[in-house]
């Protein structure tokens, strides 16, 4: 997974991770952890997982980074696995209220999916969110149970993206599907090239989605 300006280097290598640890009684699914407490739990996690992935981050790092015993951790979350969809959620749920959020004042549909887009990369590229990171990455360390939970908490989000695509006037011929792939991709691909100091986020999404506005009206 590409690092971010002034992350650290990826932590030394620990002893694998089992796939899944058996939750007792009363372990797991955060079970007595108060909300704030899951809250930061997961706040800690996400910068871990976004700072060294997926797979180089272990349940020992992150219990060190939470305070905890290594033990201790799977009497809030049954495997690394069960923590990471947690955090993968988490960063959905934010995403989603972003959008949500930028596009309320606005009726037009263009209108609308511009303010949606700018939040969109707004939160991709801040660097003090590190669920946004989390949810660009795609390990191929992934179990098919793993791939199938995120991809289930991706489809959330989509749906609300599409909503904002398919309400646009589009030419004849132009597919929707395709248009709304082609511009959320571009949002997403500026975490392969974006650096600060530049264009804002914002700057960067207008000027994207007028490139796709005036190439549908071709």
């Amino acid at each position: 997974m590409r690092k971010t300006t002034g992350e650290s280097a990826s932590p030394e290598r620990s002893a694998p991770e089992p796939a899944s640890k058996a939750a007792g009684p009363g372990r797991g699914s955060g079970a007595h952890i108060s909300a704030d407490r899951r809250a930061e739990l997961i706040e800690k996690a996400a910068r871990l997982f976004g700072a060294h992935g997926y797979d180089k981050t272990s349940m020992r790092h992150i219990s060190a980074e939470f305070g905890i015993l290594h033990g201790s951790i799977y009497h809030h979350f049954g495997s690394k696995e069960e923590l990471f969809i947690a955090v993968y959620a988490s960063g959905v749920d934010r995403f989603i209220a972003d959008v949500q959020e930028a596009v309320a004042p606005h009726t037009d549909p263009w209108m609308r999916l511009e303010a949606g887009c700018v939040a969109h990369l707004e939160a991709l590229l801040r660097r003090d969110s590190p669920a946004a990171t989390v949810l660009a990455d795609w390990s191929s360390a992934y179990t098919e149970t793993l791939r199938q939970a995120l991809v289930a908490q991706r489809d959330r989000y989509e749906q609300v993206f599409s909503a904002l695509a398919d309400a646009v006037d589009l030419p004849d011929g132009v597919k929707r599907r395709y248009f709304r792939l082609g511009l959320l991709g571009a949002l997403n691909g500026a975490l392969m090239w974006y650096q600060p100091g530049g264009d804002s986020p914002a700057t960067v999404a207008r000027q994207l989605v007028g490139l796709f506005r005036r190439r549908t009206a071709a």
